[in-house]
């Protein structure tokens, strides 16, 4: 889509597919024109970070899942967020765009949240960290290694504090270790329809410019 939208003198943006309203691909094309990007790290998908937040506190897995549906974040089939299929998606956008590297979420091949159990949430919470459905790609050599997959964090991570629907990412450049782009929400959990118009719009007044 984008090199069709090149031969015909038009722009292709797509800022709401990942992350909402940040602006994850603006960044590394505007902010770090001449940076290589080596790696990302971050938290796509809402819904499984707000059923693994309620789980810490408690919650059983399907008492979350049912929670995350009745406020509308979560689809009457959650398959594609607690399978990591969301995530996938938009980890093989990324990279697709940000490495010109085509990539399928099949190539992604995720691993889901199910197996998470509340001992194992306990256990992680008794040593300081918590489990995150994590994002990841880096370059190696030619290549790109993704992957979408529960990961234990501690506090010295940034992915440690996105709680509830809060989504982030951390790019790591030749020129800049570690920088982070973090989604908060407003209080609550549900994930924000308006930052996702926010992204449409900036993609319109990035265009029009």
């Amino acid at each position: 889509m984008t090199a069709l939208a090149k031969s015909k003198g038009k722009s292709f943006r797509h800022e709401s597919t990942v992350l909402g309203g940040a602006p994850v691909f603006s960044v590394m094309r505007e902010a770090f024109p001449l940076a290589e990007l080596e790696s990302f790290k971050g938290i796509f998908n809402a819904t499984t970070n707000v059923i693994l937040s309620l789980m810490e506190n408690g919650e059983k897995y399907e008492d979350a899942v049912k929670y995350a549906q009745s406020i509308g974040l979560a689809e009457t089939d959650p398959t594609n967020d607690v399978d990591g299929w969301d995530a996938a998606i938009k980890v093989a956008a990324l990279v697709t765009v940000l490495w010109d590297t085509p990539m399928t979420p099949q190539q992604v091949n995720p691993t889901g949240i199910r197996g998470i159990t509340p001992e194992m949430i306990a256990k992680a919470k008794a040593e300081g960290k918590r489990y995150k459905l994590v994002c990841s790609a880096e370059k190696v050599g030619d290549k790109v290694e993704a992957s979408v997959a529960p990961q234990l964090v501690d506090s010295a991570s940034p992915l440690y504090g996105m709680m509830n629907s809060s989504t982030g990412i951390t790019f790591r450049t030749d020129v800049i270790l570690d920088y982070s782009i973090v989604l908060s929400e407003k209080p609550g959990m549900k994930g924000g329809p308006l930052e996702t118009a926010y992204g449409l719009f900036a993609d319109f007044v990035n265009v029009v410019k």
